[in-house]
């Protein structure tokens, strides 16, 4: 995918002296003895990255690690001291009043943790309001408000007031309010931090299903990692200031940069992170439904299984045979049809390793790995699953 933001060597000092602490991050001095000698504080420390269009990028680290800052100089409410921001290939530090202003209106929107609802409009108005400063004519924004509303599962809420909601549906509203702008960027800082967590891993799904729809590309923030492994197709880790590692879930629990690192993942729950496309295994041992009994026999005996998985035009599951079905079928003289079964479990390659967990418990067999399509993708085993939490 095209890069959709470009941030190059950015920094974000706060305090008067911002020429003298600049100098001594260049010396190596530490953030708190620049804070010390000069009385400014390093916001972000020389970050660099890039956002692919369509991506979750996650930015995780724990408080005052500048997480907030860094998203806050993305669309400029905090002005970079130093460094540069491409969006679209534009340099935005470059634009006028005018240009910031319809870039905020038009391209990017954020959304916060504490809401922002105005708590005397109704979810309707809370939502039109974006459309409302850009002037967009009331039958259309209200068109706009009402699509931005179902699509985050508010529909029949539309007159009510922000009071009237809970937590989670006041964050869908604002959700709902970025999205009716339609802008290409979304920034989240912390938006699910607030909400007790059974409405907190609701709105993660949310996020996840409303992503897989749009296609937005989305900057998240938060200091769970759990959370951040969840939700972002990569991740990148801070610390006072500065990015420590950038890479996707995997590669950072794989391969950690340091020991900061190792600490921060240490405690992650790896079934939440790992997805049943990571534990299969692509196999050959299959077999067409117009082979016969005496293929399947041979198939299993030659892989040293018990039971093998029999594919139709395309490669679409048809069903499982096992070997002690299949030596009574050739004694019976019996069809391959004749022996299928259909008693085995199925995963998405997108299914997360703590839902094959009850799944390998009980089966029998391997869970076949289904495509969109239906096409049989590969199997995962019951250490497969185990191995996944280790």
């Amino acid at each position: 995918m095209p890069t959709k933001i470009r941030v190059e060597n950015l920094y974000k000092i706060f305090g008067r002296n911002t020429k003298e602490a600049l100098r001594l991050l260049e010396q190596g001095k530490s953030k708190d003895e620049i804070l010390k000698i000069t009385g400014s504080a390093i916001g972000v420390n020389n970050a660099s990255f890039e956002v692919k269009e369509g991506e979750t990028f996650v930015i995780m680290g724990l408080s005052g690690s500048g997480k907030s800052t860094l998203i806050r100089c993305l669309n400029l409410l905090n002005k970079p001291t130093k460094g540069s921001i491409f969006v679209d290939g534009e340099d935005i530090l470059k634009y006028d009043k005018n240009q910031l202003k319809k870039f905020r209106q038009d391209k990017m929107a954020m959304v916060f943790q504490s809401f922002g609802l105005f708590t005397h409009r109704t979810i309707q108005s809370n939502v039109e309001y974006g459309l409302e400063i850009k002037k967009v004519p009331k039958d259309e924004r209200r068109k706009i408000a009402e699509e931005a509303i179902k699509s985050v599962g508010l529909e029949g809420w539309e007159n009510s007031l922000p009071h009237q909601l809970s937590g989670g549906m006041q964050q869908r509203v604002g959700l709902a309010r970025a999205l009716a702008n339609d802008p290409d960027i979304l920034l989240m800082d912390e938006p699910f931090s607030a909400l007790d967590p059974l409405i907190r891993r609701e709105m993660q799904l949310e996020l996840l299903d409303l992503q897989a729809k749009l296609k937005k590309t989305i900057i998240f923030i938060t200091h769970d990692v759990n959370e951040a492994f969840k939700i972002g197709d990569r991740v990148a880790v801070m610390k006072d200031g500065e990015i420590v590692q950038i890479g996707t879930p995997e590669e950072i629990l794989e391969n950690p940069s340091n020991q900061y690192i190792e600490d921060f993942v240490r405690d992650i729950d790896r079934s939440k992170v790992f997805q049943a496309k990571h534990i299969m295994q692509k196999t050959t041992a299959i077999m067409s439904v117009k082979d016969g009994l005496n293929v399947a026999m041979r198939e299993m005996r030659s892989n040293g299984l018990s039971s093998l998985f029999v594919v139709g035009e395309n490669r679409k599951l048809e069903g499982i045979v096992t070997i002690d079905d299949t030596i009574n079928a050739i004694k019976e003289k019996k069809s391959l049809k004749d022996i299928l079964k259909n008693d085995y479990f199925t995963a998405d390659p997108e299914d997360y390793v703590q839902d094959l967990i009850p799944k390998a418990a009980v089966t029998n067999y391997p869970i076949a790995v289904i495509g969109e399509d239906g096409t049989f993708l590969g199997i995962i085993v019951r250490v497969s699953v185990l191995s996944g939490l280790a």
